[in-house]
Protein backbone atom coordinates (compact mmCIF):
# COMPACT_ATOMS: atom_id res chain seq x y z
CA UNK A 1 0.00 0.00 0.00
CA UNK A 2 1.58 3.14 -1.22
CA UNK A 3 1.74 6.02 0.96
CA UNK A 4 1.38 10.04 1.00
CA UNK A 5 1.46 13.53 2.78
CA UNK A 6 -1.05 15.71 1.95
CA UNK A 7 1.12 18.56 2.49
CA UNK A 8 0.06 21.87 4.27
CA UNK A 9 -0.60 24.60 1.42
CA UNK A 10 -2.73 26.75 3.66
CA UNK A 11 -2.75 27.21 7.16
CA UNK A 12 -3.17 25.41 10.06
CA UNK A 13 -3.47 22.04 8.04
CA UNK A 14 -6.62 20.76 8.52
CA UNK A 15 -7.67 21.12 11.86
CA UNK A 16 -10.92 23.68 12.24
CA UNK A 17 -9.88 24.83 16.12
CA UNK A 18 -8.23 27.57 18.10
CA UNK A 19 -6.58 24.52 19.79
CA UNK A 20 -4.44 23.05 17.11
CA UNK A 21 -0.86 24.39 15.79
CA UNK A 22 -1.06 27.65 14.14
CA UNK A 23 0.70 28.32 11.18
CA UNK A 24 1.08 29.72 8.07
CA UNK A 25 2.58 27.91 4.90
CA UNK A 26 5.86 28.25 3.61
CA UNK A 27 8.26 26.77 1.47
CA UNK A 28 10.25 25.79 3.58
CA UNK A 29 8.47 24.59 5.90
CA UNK A 30 6.60 22.08 3.06
CA UNK A 31 10.64 21.23 2.01
CA UNK A 32 11.39 20.46 5.27
CA UNK A 33 7.79 17.76 5.45
CA UNK A 34 8.87 16.65 2.09
CA UNK A 35 12.57 15.84 2.55
CA UNK A 36 11.36 13.77 5.48
CA UNK A 37 8.88 12.13 3.36
CA UNK A 38 11.50 10.92 1.30
CA UNK A 39 13.73 10.23 4.02
CA UNK A 40 11.37 7.54 4.68
CA UNK A 41 10.60 5.91 2.00
CA UNK A 42 6.66 7.45 1.27
CA UNK A 43 5.55 7.25 -1.83
CA UNK A 44 4.12 10.61 -3.06
CA UNK A 45 3.22 14.36 -2.14
CA UNK A 46 0.44 16.09 -2.86
CA UNK A 47 -0.99 19.56 -2.20
CA UNK A 48 -4.62 21.08 -2.59
CA UNK A 49 -5.46 24.37 -4.09
CA UNK A 50 -7.34 26.75 -2.23
CA UNK A 51 -8.26 30.49 -3.58
CA UNK A 52 -10.43 31.66 -0.26
CA UNK A 53 -10.71 30.39 3.41
CA UNK A 54 -13.40 30.04 5.71
CA UNK A 55 -12.40 33.22 8.30
CA UNK A 56 -13.25 32.57 11.93
CA UNK A 57 -10.84 33.89 14.83
CA UNK A 58 -8.09 31.49 13.29
CA UNK A 59 -8.63 32.65 9.57
CA UNK A 60 -8.81 28.86 8.45
CA UNK A 61 -7.48 28.67 5.17
CA UNK A 62 -7.10 32.20 4.41
CA UNK A 63 -3.44 31.93 4.37
CA UNK A 64 -2.54 29.91 1.08
CA UNK A 65 0.58 29.22 -1.44
CA UNK A 66 -0.50 28.33 -5.09
CA UNK A 67 0.00 24.57 -5.90
CA UNK A 68 1.66 24.03 -8.75
CA UNK A 69 4.89 26.48 -8.06
CA UNK A 70 4.81 24.90 -4.39
CA UNK A 71 5.16 21.34 -5.95
CA UNK A 72 7.74 22.57 -8.64
CA UNK A 73 9.68 23.69 -6.16
CA UNK A 74 9.27 20.88 -4.30
CA UNK A 75 10.12 18.78 -7.23
CA UNK A 76 13.72 20.63 -7.37
CA UNK A 77 14.57 19.46 -4.19
CA UNK A 78 13.59 16.01 -4.14
CA UNK A 79 15.03 13.14 -6.12
CA UNK A 80 12.52 9.99 -5.67
CA UNK A 81 9.76 10.49 -4.12
CA UNK A 82 6.40 11.43 -6.83
CA UNK A 83 4.62 14.98 -6.88
CA UNK A 84 1.31 15.83 -7.18
CA UNK A 85 -0.02 19.18 -7.80
CA UNK A 86 -3.84 20.25 -8.04
CA UNK A 87 -5.39 22.09 -10.84
CA UNK A 88 -8.04 24.64 -10.47
CA UNK A 89 -9.77 23.75 -13.57
CA UNK A 90 -11.93 26.92 -13.71
CA UNK A 91 -8.88 29.45 -13.53
CA UNK A 92 -6.43 27.96 -15.86
CA UNK A 93 -7.40 26.79 -19.64
CA UNK A 94 -6.54 23.00 -20.07
CA UNK A 95 -3.56 23.57 -22.62
CA UNK A 96 -2.01 25.78 -20.12
CA UNK A 97 -2.11 23.10 -17.57
CA UNK A 98 -0.67 20.30 -19.87
CA UNK A 99 2.11 22.98 -20.44
CA UNK A 100 2.82 23.56 -16.52
CA UNK A 101 2.77 19.56 -16.19
CA UNK A 102 5.36 19.25 -18.96
CA UNK A 103 6.96 21.88 -17.20
CA UNK A 104 7.07 20.26 -13.62
CA UNK A 105 8.17 16.94 -15.41
CA UNK A 106 11.21 18.21 -16.79
CA UNK A 107 11.88 19.51 -13.29
CA UNK A 108 11.23 16.20 -11.66
CA UNK A 109 12.49 13.92 -14.62
CA UNK A 110 8.91 12.17 -14.36
CA UNK A 111 7.76 11.87 -10.87
CA UNK A 112 4.72 14.38 -11.73
CA UNK A 113 1.40 14.29 -11.55
CA UNK A 114 -2.50 15.99 -11.44
CA UNK A 115 -4.88 16.47 -9.12
CA UNK A 116 -8.29 17.60 -11.28
CA UNK A 117 -10.67 19.25 -9.41
CA UNK A 118 -14.12 21.21 -10.37
CA UNK A 119 -14.59 23.97 -7.96
CA UNK A 120 -17.50 23.23 -5.44
CA UNK A 121 -17.03 26.27 -3.43
CA UNK A 122 -18.28 29.56 -5.21
CA UNK A 123 -16.56 32.56 -3.59
CA UNK A 124 -13.37 30.69 -4.08
CA UNK A 125 -14.47 31.91 -8.22
CA UNK A 126 -16.92 34.44 -8.04
CA UNK A 127 -14.41 36.70 -6.38
CA UNK A 128 -12.21 37.09 -8.80
CA UNK A 129 -15.23 37.02 -11.56
CA UNK A 130 -14.37 33.35 -12.98
CA UNK A 131 -17.80 31.75 -11.33
CA UNK A 132 -19.70 30.19 -14.07
CA UNK A 133 -22.77 30.35 -12.53
CA UNK A 134 -25.02 27.72 -10.28
CA UNK A 135 -25.44 25.66 -13.16
CA UNK A 136 -21.47 24.68 -12.52
CA UNK A 137 -22.99 22.62 -10.07
CA UNK A 138 -24.90 20.73 -12.43
CA UNK A 139 -22.44 20.47 -15.43
CA UNK A 140 -19.38 20.58 -13.80
CA UNK A 141 -17.65 17.01 -14.69
CA UNK A 142 -19.48 17.09 -18.65
CA UNK A 143 -16.52 20.18 -18.08
CA UNK A 144 -14.18 18.17 -16.50
CA UNK A 145 -14.51 15.40 -19.03
CA UNK A 146 -13.31 17.65 -22.10
CA UNK A 147 -10.85 18.91 -19.88
CA UNK A 148 -9.08 15.49 -19.56
CA UNK A 149 -9.35 14.66 -22.62
CA UNK A 150 -7.62 17.81 -23.85
CA UNK A 151 -4.73 17.14 -21.24
CA UNK A 152 -4.71 13.22 -22.30
CA UNK A 153 -4.52 14.33 -26.25
CA UNK A 154 -2.06 16.84 -25.70
CA UNK A 155 0.61 14.78 -23.28
CA UNK A 156 0.19 11.78 -26.09
CA UNK A 157 0.40 13.75 -29.01
CA UNK A 158 1.42 17.11 -28.20
CA UNK A 159 -1.64 18.28 -30.12
CA UNK A 160 -5.14 18.61 -29.78
CA UNK A 161 -8.06 19.39 -32.37
CA UNK A 162 -10.75 18.51 -29.79
CA UNK A 163 -14.29 20.75 -30.48
CA UNK A 164 -16.03 20.37 -27.44
CA UNK A 165 -19.20 22.26 -25.65
CA UNK A 166 -16.55 24.26 -23.15
CA UNK A 167 -13.62 23.91 -25.03
CA UNK A 168 -12.67 24.23 -28.54
CA UNK A 169 -8.80 23.81 -29.16
CA UNK A 170 -7.56 24.67 -33.18
CA UNK A 171 -3.93 23.23 -34.00
CA UNK A 172 -3.51 23.70 -30.52
CA UNK A 173 -0.06 22.29 -29.48
CA UNK A 174 2.24 21.67 -25.99
CA UNK A 175 5.46 20.29 -26.84
CA UNK A 176 7.53 18.49 -25.32
CA UNK A 177 5.35 16.07 -23.97
CA UNK A 178 5.94 14.28 -20.70
CA UNK A 179 8.68 11.98 -20.15
CA UNK A 180 6.73 10.45 -17.68
CA UNK A 181 3.75 8.46 -17.15
CA UNK A 182 1.40 11.52 -16.14
CA UNK A 183 -0.98 10.26 -13.52
CA UNK A 184 -4.66 11.98 -13.03
CA UNK A 185 -6.14 12.09 -9.66
CA UNK A 186 -9.50 13.02 -8.70
CA UNK A 187 -11.47 13.32 -5.40
CA UNK A 188 -15.24 13.28 -6.37
CA UNK A 189 -17.15 10.61 -4.93
CA UNK A 190 -20.48 11.92 -6.32
CA UNK A 191 -21.95 9.06 -9.10
CA UNK A 192 -20.93 11.98 -11.49
CA UNK A 193 -17.04 12.06 -10.29
CA UNK A 194 -16.70 8.30 -9.40
CA UNK A 195 -17.94 7.58 -13.39
CA UNK A 196 -15.24 10.77 -14.07
CA UNK A 197 -12.28 8.59 -12.38
CA UNK A 198 -13.46 5.30 -13.84
CA UNK A 199 -12.89 7.05 -17.15
CA UNK A 200 -10.01 8.90 -16.56
CA UNK A 201 -8.16 9.09 -13.27
CA UNK A 202 -5.99 6.53 -12.05
CA UNK A 203 -6.56 7.19 -8.78
CA UNK A 204 -9.67 8.33 -6.56
CA UNK A 205 -9.33 10.40 -3.95
CA UNK A 206 -11.45 8.75 -0.78
CA UNK A 207 -12.61 10.78 2.61
CA UNK A 208 -12.32 8.28 5.40
CA UNK A 209 -15.13 8.19 7.82
CA UNK A 210 -15.16 8.17 11.76
CA UNK A 211 -12.56 8.19 14.11
CA UNK A 212 -10.70 4.43 14.50
CA UNK A 213 -12.91 3.34 12.27
CA UNK A 214 -10.07 2.48 9.20
CA UNK A 215 -12.80 0.41 7.16
CA UNK A 216 -15.71 3.11 7.20
CA UNK A 217 -14.52 4.07 3.53
CA UNK A 218 -15.33 0.67 1.80
CA UNK A 219 -18.60 2.00 0.46
CA UNK A 220 -17.18 4.39 -1.93
CA UNK A 221 -14.31 2.16 -2.82
CA UNK A 222 -17.58 -0.54 -3.89
CA UNK A 223 -18.58 2.38 -5.92
CA UNK A 224 -15.75 3.09 -7.35
CA UNK A 225 -15.52 -0.12 -8.46
CA UNK A 226 -18.68 -0.75 -9.46
CA UNK A 227 -18.03 2.62 -12.09
CA UNK A 228 -14.54 0.53 -13.21
CA UNK A 229 -17.16 -2.49 -14.14
CA UNK A 230 -18.21 -0.69 -16.80
CA UNK A 231 -15.51 1.09 -18.19
CA UNK A 232 -12.94 -1.41 -18.41
CA UNK A 233 -10.38 0.55 -16.19
CA UNK A 234 -8.21 -0.34 -13.47
CA UNK A 235 -8.28 2.82 -10.65
CA UNK A 236 -7.15 2.30 -7.38
CA UNK A 237 -8.89 4.43 -3.85
CA UNK A 238 -6.26 6.70 -2.24
CA UNK A 239 -8.28 7.13 1.27
CA UNK A 240 -7.36 9.88 2.92
CA UNK A 241 -6.69 9.89 6.84
CA UNK A 242 -5.75 12.11 9.90
CA UNK A 243 -3.62 11.00 11.84
CA UNK A 244 -3.13 12.10 15.62
CA UNK A 245 -0.39 10.12 17.47
CA UNK A 246 1.24 9.80 20.76
CA UNK A 247 3.45 7.28 23.32
CA UNK A 248 -0.19 5.71 24.50
CA UNK A 249 -3.42 5.99 23.26
CA UNK A 250 -4.50 7.79 26.32
CA UNK A 251 -2.20 10.42 25.24
CA UNK A 252 -3.19 10.61 21.83
CA UNK A 253 -6.97 10.74 22.69
CA UNK A 254 -6.32 13.60 25.11
CA UNK A 255 -4.99 15.50 22.12
CA UNK A 256 -7.86 15.11 19.97
CA UNK A 257 -10.52 15.67 22.85
CA UNK A 258 -8.61 19.15 23.57
CA UNK A 259 -8.38 20.05 19.53
CA UNK A 260 -12.28 19.18 19.78
CA UNK A 261 -13.24 21.32 22.11
CA UNK A 262 -11.44 24.26 20.70
CA UNK A 263 -13.61 24.27 17.18
CA UNK A 264 -13.55 27.43 15.26
CA UNK A 265 -17.21 27.88 15.24
CA UNK A 266 -17.59 30.72 12.65
CA UNK A 267 -15.35 28.78 10.24
CA UNK A 268 -17.13 25.98 10.62
CA UNK A 269 -20.29 27.74 9.90
CA UNK A 270 -18.82 29.07 6.78
CA UNK A 271 -17.84 25.93 5.62
CA UNK A 272 -21.39 24.60 6.46
CA UNK A 273 -23.25 27.34 4.09
CA UNK A 274 -20.93 26.51 1.31
CA UNK A 275 -21.53 22.96 1.64
CA UNK A 276 -24.93 23.34 1.15
CA UNK A 277 -24.73 25.55 -2.33
CA UNK A 278 -24.34 22.29 -4.22
CA UNK A 279 -28.16 20.72 -4.29
CA UNK A 280 -27.59 18.48 -6.76
CA UNK A 281 -26.10 15.66 -5.45
CA UNK A 282 -26.57 13.94 -1.80
CA UNK A 283 -22.84 11.64 -2.61
CA UNK A 284 -20.82 14.68 -2.91
CA UNK A 285 -18.07 14.62 -0.56
CA UNK A 286 -18.63 17.92 0.67
CA UNK A 287 -21.58 17.17 2.42
CA UNK A 288 -19.28 14.78 4.51
CA UNK A 289 -16.39 17.96 4.78
CA UNK A 290 -19.78 20.22 6.08
CA UNK A 291 -21.67 17.83 8.30
CA UNK A 292 -21.25 19.77 11.96
CA UNK A 293 -20.93 16.27 13.47
CA UNK A 294 -17.30 16.98 13.09
CA UNK A 295 -16.44 19.62 11.34
CA UNK A 296 -13.24 20.24 13.42
CA UNK A 297 -11.47 17.66 10.93
CA UNK A 298 -13.49 18.45 7.97
CA UNK A 299 -15.08 14.96 9.10
CA UNK A 300 -12.63 12.92 7.66
CA UNK A 301 -11.45 9.40 8.90
CA UNK A 302 -9.12 10.19 11.84
CA UNK A 303 -6.83 7.33 13.42
CA UNK A 304 -6.18 8.50 17.03
CA UNK A 305 -3.98 6.22 18.93
CA UNK A 306 -0.40 4.80 20.07
CA UNK A 307 2.54 4.74 17.54
CA UNK A 308 1.56 1.04 17.67
CA UNK A 309 -2.46 1.43 17.60
CA UNK A 310 -1.73 3.68 14.31
CA UNK A 311 0.24 0.92 12.81
CA UNK A 312 -2.63 -1.63 13.23
CA UNK A 313 -5.12 0.54 11.68
CA UNK A 314 -2.63 1.52 8.60
CA UNK A 315 -2.49 -2.67 8.25
CA UNK A 316 -6.36 -2.89 8.23
CA UNK A 317 -6.71 -0.26 5.55
CA UNK A 318 -4.46 -2.02 3.75
CA UNK A 319 -6.89 -5.24 3.99
CA UNK A 320 -9.76 -3.46 2.05
CA UNK A 321 -10.12 -4.11 -1.93
CA UNK A 322 -8.50 -2.06 -4.41
CA UNK A 323 -7.15 0.21 -2.15
CA UNK A 324 -4.42 1.87 -3.82
CA UNK A 325 -2.58 4.07 -0.96
CA UNK A 326 -3.31 6.37 1.88
CA UNK A 327 -2.96 9.96 2.21
CA UNK A 328 -1.96 11.47 5.64
CA UNK A 329 -2.59 14.72 7.29
CA UNK A 330 -1.45 15.57 10.95
CA UNK A 331 -1.86 17.88 13.30
CA UNK A 332 1.29 18.83 13.24
CA UNK A 333 2.93 17.89 9.99
CA UNK A 334 7.02 17.73 10.72
CA UNK A 335 6.83 15.39 14.08
CA UNK A 336 4.11 13.78 12.49
CA UNK A 337 6.08 13.02 9.23
CA UNK A 338 9.06 11.92 11.47
CA UNK A 339 7.31 10.00 13.81
CA UNK A 340 5.69 7.84 11.16
CA UNK A 341 8.82 7.04 9.62
CA UNK A 342 10.85 6.14 12.88
CA UNK A 343 7.74 5.05 15.07
CA UNK A 344 4.90 3.69 12.83
CA UNK A 345 5.77 2.69 9.68
CA UNK A 346 8.20 -0.41 10.58
CA UNK A 347 5.21 -1.28 12.73
CA UNK A 348 3.55 -1.88 9.78
CA UNK A 349 3.10 -5.24 7.66
CA UNK A 350 1.81 -3.24 4.77
CA UNK A 351 5.41 -1.32 4.91
CA UNK A 352 7.40 -3.91 5.33
CA UNK A 353 11.24 -3.95 3.23
CA UNK A 354 10.23 -0.07 2.58
CA UNK A 355 13.79 1.77 2.75
CA UNK A 356 14.07 4.42 4.95
CA UNK A 357 16.93 6.32 6.43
Amino acid sequence: MQVGVFVPINNNGWLISENAPQYKPSFDLNKEIALRAEKYGLDFLLSMIKLRGFGGKTEFWEYGLESFTLMAGLAAVTEKIKIYATCPTLVIPPAFAARMCNTIDSISHGRFGLNLITGWQRPEYSQMGLWPGDEHFRNRYQMLDEYAHILRELWAKGVSDYQGQYYQMDDCRVRPTPTGDMKIICAGSSDDGLAFSAKWADYAFCLGKGVNTPKAFASNNDRLMAATAKTGRDVRVYALFMVIAAETDEEAMEKWIWYREGVDEAAVAWLGVQGAADKTSSTTNVRQLADKESAVNLNMGTLVGSYESIARMLDEVATVPNIGGVLLTFDDFIAGTENYGKRIQPLMKCRAGVASA
